[in-house]
């Protein structure tokens, strides 16, 4: 059996662990029908100077952008047209590592096997320059496709700015909590377009979590299971939301004065 690039290295190991534990979740859920959904973690930092000496074992590959905050850094990416629910049982046969190289446009595969990373890479490493260069401790990127949250970006009235944040807020009093920064609202835009991937980076100086209209969640935070939970977290609220008008009435909410004392109590953003 071939060495993994996992062994002897105890912490980048855990981190991808967390991967294939938010892969199994995301399957459990419904949020990741087939092959759908992407993840991207930043390694850098569990990098040796042994893995800076792996040899590629994938022919040099474009990027699509001139990213320069990511010169020499290494990320573990979910493999294109492979399956979350495959990324949580084998996560090195279904994702890899990568090596930005020195023009700071292309990559190689280092390891464990030549799995082509994430169709949505050119996007995903666009979010990682951005964290960098604005000093972000923020290591993981996440889109997935949570359902009653795409459910409500059907509704045009929803898709006004911080209604969904407001709505979503005032359901449960962890939202605000555990969500301090809200919701931002993309429009429709192709995806894997650069037009969905500029106004992502747009709404990510305001939030951690943007919801993609009729499309899904993309998610940033420090690793993978805390953008994760604020995505169940979102999600916990919409499906409050949707219950409740399920069983007839429009429910009523934390009003904005017990928001307000929420962030007081809490040293939240107001």
């Amino acid at each position: 059996m071939n060495k993994s690039i996992l062994d002897g290295r105890p912490q980048l190991t855990a981190e991808v662990n967390k991967v294939a534990e938010v892969a199994g979740y995301l399957w459990q859920k419904g949020w990741a029908e087939r092959n759908g959904g992407n993840i991207t973690i930043n390694i850098t930092e569990w990098v040796d100077d042994e893995i800076r000496r792996m040899p590629a074992i994938s022919p040099v590959k474009p990027i699509g952008a001139t990213l320069p905050h990511l010169k020499g850094c290494y990320f573990f990416c979910k493999g294109t047209n492979r399956r979350m629910r495959d990324l949580a049982r084998w996560p090195m046969q279904n994702g890899s590592v990568i090596r930005i190289l020195d023009d700071c446009a292309s990559y190689v595969i280092i390891a464990d096997e030549p799995v082509a990373p994430t169709s949505e890479l050119p996007s995903h490493l666009s979010v990682h320059n951005y964290l960098i260069k604005n000093g972000s401790p923020y290591k993981a990127s996440l889109h997935t496709h949570p359902i009653e949250l795409i459910a409500m970006s059907h509704n045009p009235a929803f898709l006004k700015k911080d209604v969904l944040t407001n709505l979503l807020w005032s359901m449960i009093p962890e939202t605000k909590a555990f969500c301090p920064r809200g919701l931002g609202i993309i429009p429709y835009a192709l995806p894997s377009s650069v037009e969905l991937a500029n106004a992502t980076l747009k709404e990510l100086d305001d939030y951690d979590v943007v919801m993609w209209e009729k499309h899904g969640v993309f998610a940033i935070g420090p690793d993978i299971m805390e953008a994760f939970d604020m995505v169940d977290t979102l999600s916990k609220s919409a499906q409050i939301y949707i219950n409740s008008r399920c069983m007839g009435f429009e429910p009523t909410g934390m009003s904005q004065e017990q928001m307000h004392e929420m962030s007081i109590a809490f040293h939240l953003p107001k």
